[in-house]
């Protein structure tokens, strides 16, 4: 019989994998959705996203409403909002992922599919994550972003229902939970045109569930007593950092739910490649190239650190916890990465900025 961590490991193989094949044939990519919205007016890519984060925040809160999960116990639902976080990480995690041309969870896709660039930005992201959290960034950046959190009052956390639960009472919840997801589920479907897109249609739901499996994974099937975690889904941050460090000394760290969803991407990206026979090696075209990969995944994975997750971790699966960080952190990030693609076009940040600042207006 499986422990409790084997158990999580394997949940987590499970749900990456179907994260990785979402990625690779569904073509779900945050930074994709974002510049097709922006440049395109495509929007839907990010009607699939918005999708997924219906489908996690429902089934997320039935989990925690039946008692199946403890959503008190992850690391979303703080007792203070940490805006310097949300929106100072945000911002530097949207920059680096427009320079990368993905985010955390696309770099596992890539790799799948045998983009050997990738594998350099997983390498970086994932030391500068571990620098962030446990070295000497760590220091930096609880020195820069602690003060700039609002310190909430007792018994109360950033999630939004708590944050309405004066006003609402016992009604906070499920009147916030129904009216998010009927509109976001009703913006996504209304128009049916990704009803006419039946991958973006189908990943969607896919992410949407595995995020909400991931709660159910850490939180009741690998529940141990003697060994207690802390209940996770799915991000692509902290656990890049993670398993670098469990690959590379088998301690620090143990083989949990996050490492395996991170191995799992990685498969199921390349059983979806191998399947529709697009896997090919590809490597950088010069070093200029390499140097603006290098530099996003070091800004993502020191602003993913600080915004506590990434366009799933926050996006979704914060989300899903009705933390008030996801929102603030995923414009965050938005307006990074517009900032990040006009540098990227244009070769320099002042139009960039100007853009941005008219966009704003």
């Amino acid at each position: 019989m499986l422990s409790p961590s084997a158990l999580t490991f394997m949940c987590g193989l499970l749900a990456g994998g179907v994260l990785g094949v979402a990625g690779r044939a569904g073509r779900f990519c945050t930074l994709a959705m974002l510049e097709d919205a922006f440049f395109g007016a495509d929007t839907r890519r990010l009607k699939s996203f918005a999708l997924a984060a219906a489908i996690a925040l429902v089934a997320t809160q039935l989990l925690a409403g039946f008692g199946l999960v403890d959503l008190s116990r992850s690391i979303y639902l703080t007792s203070s909002i940490p805006l310097g976080g949300a929106i100072l990480g945000g911002l530097l995690f949207g920059i680096g992922m427009a320079l990368v041309g993905t985010c955390g969870f696309g770099t596992l896709v890539r790799i799948g599919g045998g983009d050997l660039r990738a594998i350099v930005v997983f390498l970086v992201l994932g030391v500068s994550a571990l620098a962030a959290m446990r070295g000497l960034i760590g220091f930096m950046r609880v020195g820069l972003i602690e003060p700039l959190s609002v310190r909430l009052p007792d018994a109360m956390t950033q999630g939004m229902d708590s944050l309405l639960s004066p006003a609402l009472g016992s009604y906070a919840r499920p009147v916030l939970v129904s009216l998010m997801a009927v509109a976001l589920a009703a913006w996504a479907l209304a128009d049916g045109r990704l009803a006419r897109s039946p991958r973006l249609l189908l990943s969607g739901l896919a992410v949407g569930g595995a995020v909400a499996f991931g709660w159910f994974a850490t939180g009741w099937l690998g529940n141990d007593d003697f060994d207690p975690e802390r209940v996770a889904s799915l991000t692509f941050v902290a656990p890049l950092g993670n398993t670098v460090l469990y690959i590379a000394t088998l301690s620090g760290s143990h083989a949990d739910f996050a490492i395996g969803s991170v191995l799992g991407v990685i498969l199921g990206s390349f059983a979806a490649a191998m399947v529709s026979r697009v896997f090919r090696w590809e490597a950088c075209d010069d070093a200029r190239e390499l140097k603006r990969h290098m530099i996003g995944a070091l800004l993502m994975g020191t602003g993913g650190i600080m915004s506590m997750g990434c366009t799933i971790g926050q996006g979704l699966s914060a989300f899903s916890t009705l933390a008030l960080s996801a929102p603030l952190t995923m414009l965050a990030i938005a307006c990074g990465a517009r900032l990040g693609l006009e540098y990227t076009m244009t070769g320099e940040w002042r139009p960039a900025l100007r853009n941005l600042l008219r966009m704003s207006h």
